[in-house]
């Protein structure tokens, strides 16, 4: 019997997540045939141990090395079998019928390419990052300057957030995170999956940014839901921002003009320079800003210039 929908889940560490997911995917697809393919990079022995005993009918690839998000996305969907490619974070749970609402959306137009949902907080509170807007120099001026800060959910001064917009129906958007995204194989394999130059964060933006390129038309339905932790993989604030900001400045050099890259990475620049100062003035403890500003050089350069990765 064929597969309709394969579900890929890159794992690293957070088992208590990982676990929950796992156990909410059946419920996700009812009246569909999936799988379920679990790529683990090298999470600690706990992990490991619970994924060698995994429930039955999930497929586990064991990775000797953190092989980062994307290049494990691909190593996972080249393993599958379904006429669906559905990626799926280990920290999101999804809501009884998600899957299948997915499918169904997409089979409804497969013009859109790329389909995600609605994704909530542990609290039952909108957690935004399902999908964003495409980022830009204004954005990020925005958002060095504080100005996304100052005017939350702004249209014109924080774009990216897409307004007040609370995923709350059906609507194309610029990108959709890899945290809840299905798209049909034919898709997949004509956008070549993800760049593998993005270890962690931006590889998304890409993906969803060359499905426009192509015609596609990248939308969103509210009617697939997952409680999403975001994060959870990530050992703190300071380590999650290294990741962000190296996926950011990939992401202005490969999809940038140069002068627009130049003007963007001097963004991220002065934004970080902005946030430390700040940090100092109000003798905060936590130093995250002021460790990214000394760090710069090493970001700055994104993942095309990182002698090793996480």
């Amino acid at each position: 019997m064929s597969i309709d929908v394969s579900v890929i889940i890159v794992s690293y560490n957070a088992i208590e997540w990982l676990t929950t997911c796992l156990n909410a995917v059946a419920a996700g697809a009812p009246h569909r045939r999936i799988e379920v393919i679990v790529v683990d990079n090298n999470s600690k022995p706990e992990v490991q141990a619970y994924l060698a005993t995994a429930p039955h009918g999930v497929e586990v690839i064991q990775s000797d090395r953190n092989l980062g998000f994307g290049r494990a996305c691909n190593l996972g969907v080249a393993r599958s079998r379904g006429r669906y490619v559905m990626l799926l974070n280990p920290d999101a749970v999804l809501h009884a019928g998600a899957i299948e609402a997915l499918a169904d959306f997409l089979e409804a137009d497969p013009g859109r390419g790329l389909v995600g949902g609605r994704t909530v907080r542990p609290d039952g509170s909108l957690e935004p990052g399902s999908c964003w807007g495409a980022p830009s120099v204004w954005s990020w001026f925005c958002a060095a300057t504080g100005l996304s800060r100052m005017f939350r959910h702004s249209t014109w001064f924080d774009p990216e957030s897409l307004g007040a917009w609370q995923r709350d129906s059906a609507r194309e958007v610029d990108i959709i995170t890899g945290c809840l995204l299905l798209t049909s194989r034919p898709v997949w394999d004509r956008l070549g999956g993800f760049d593998e130059d993005y270890f962690m964060y931006g590889e998304d933006a890409d993906l969803s940014l060359r499905a426009w390129e192509l015609g596609l038309r990248p939308s969103i339905t509210p009617a697939a839901t997952a409680v999403h932790a975001g994060g959870a993989s990530s050992a703190n604030r300071l380590g999650k921002q290294r990741l962000l900001l190296r996926g950011k400045a990939t992401l202005a050099r490969k999809r940038w003009s140069p002068a627009q890259s130049r003007v963007g990475l001097l963004l991220l620049v002065g934004g970080v320079g902005l946030r430390a100062t700040v940090e100092a003035v109000r003798g905060r403890n936590d130093r995250t800003m002021r460790t990214l500003w000394q760090e710069r050089q090493e970001w700055l350069a994104g993942w095309l210039g990182a002698l090793e990765r996480p």
